[in-house]
């Protein structure tokens, strides 16, 4: 092979190792324009059927139930007015006391001590006064006769009234001790149930510590623990309807007593007592019981419950835009609400539509088709 013939077949070696190269790129590249070619085109989200009402602003007369219990209108601590320690607790918890009856007992012996020795003062003090006043009567005597000086009068008298004022004191200190021997029994000031116990036998107690707790027979209120809204809505002096839970058969009525000045920190409600007039005695102390009271003429958007969502950890629904069928969340401020439907405070105008069914599914700017509608 001459030298031209052998250059001119490495040329031609080097053309078909090129092609060969552009060929292992191009088969890949087309098999993948091919696979893009076949893939689906993306489906169109589809239209989701929605119920929806119409927002209408008018007077809702309702009747308001709020769960409570029953409590004593009355409620105290009973508590020793002396310290020393506990020997005997007549009562437990449920027992019924009547005024005047024992309710606990302290330990008499240093009472009793404090009152001997105040009674053995007192005996000392007369014994003193009684010398002073002799000797008083016979300085007087030999006063008028001419045989004594006025100052030694003076000073007979001075030592009787300090005598007088030590029997005084004696006597004061007798029936402080009588006093404090007295309190070592601890007795009931009225009828009542007994419905706490703050000691036990065997301990030493101070003063003012509870040591039962007396819910008075006066009377019952049943007790709620009720919204700002309803009570700015409630009439002026409602007749509240109290009925047991476990059997609305029993019921009473009875009017408001008092109304918390200040709402609870947590639940932002008002406590409310409301006074039973002539209550069952199967209202015992402590039963559940549902309030009813009439709240007419309150005004409002009332919409069904179902329609209510969550939204930035806030009440919301969803707003249907009849130009574009498509729906948008909004977030609203709830006046009250049940399991039926929503009393809406702020946030809904009148003849925006609101969609009730579906609203789980849905997204902002959805569109949707109203069942019932013309297509």
């Amino acid at each position: 092979m001459t030298r031209h013939e052998w250059a001119a077949s490495l040329n031609h070696n080097r053309i078909e190792r090129v092609f060969a190269g552009w060929a292992l790129i191009a088969v890949p590249s087309l098999m993948l324009l091919a696979a893009c070619g076949s893939a689906e085109e993306p489906v169109a989200e589809p239209v989701r059927p929605v119920r929806v009402v119409t927002v209408e602003k008018r007077e809702v007369i309702e009747t308001v139930s709020l769960p409570g219990q029953v409590e004593a209108q009355e409620e105290v601590s009973l508590s020793f007015r002396a310290s020393g320690r506990m020997i005997e607790r007549l009562v437990n918890v449920g027992d019924q006391v009547e005024a005047g009856q024992v309710i606990a007992r302290l330990d008499p012996d240093p009472a009793r001590n404090t009152l001997r020795t105040a009674q053995a003062n007192l005996s000392a003090a007369m014994g003193q006064q009684t010398m002073a006043r002799n000797d008083y009567q016979r300085q007087e005597t030999l006063l008028r006769q001419g045989w004594t000086t006025r100052a030694r009068y003076d000073a007979a008298a001075q030592a009787l009234k300090a005598a007088e004022a030590q029997v005084d004191a004696a006597q004061a200190q007798v029936d402080t001790a009588q006093d404090q021997l007295g309190y070592t029994e601890l007795v009931a000031d009225g009828n009542g149930t007994v419905t706490a116990r703050g000691a036990e036998p065997g301990e030493v107690v101070t003063t003012g510590r509870m040591i039962v707790h007396l819910a008075r027979r006066d009377g019952r209120d049943a007790v709620f623990d009720v919204p700002a809204p309803v009570i700015r809505n409630a009439p002026a002096n409602p007749v509240v309807t109290v009925a047991l839970v476990s059997d609305p058969a029993v019921r009473t009525t009875g009017r408001v007593r008092e109304i918390a000045p200040q709402a609870d920190p947590v639940t932002r409600t008002f406590r409310i007592r409301v006074g039973l007039q002539d209550p069952p005695e199967a209202m015992r102390l402590g039963s559940t019981v549902n309030g009813s009271i009439q709240a007419n003429g309150v005004g409002g958007i009332a919409i069904p419950a179902t329609a209510l969502t969550q939204a930035n950890r806030q009440p919301a629904v969803w707003i249907v835009d009849q130009a574009t069928s498509t729906v948008a969340l909004r977030n609203i401020e709830l006046d009250r609400y049940d399991l039926a439907r929503a009393i809406v405070a702020r946030g809904l105008e009148t003849d925006e539509i609101v969609v009730t069914a579906g609203v789980q599914a849905l997204r902002p700017g959805q569109k949707v088709r109203i069942l019932g509608a013309a297509p």
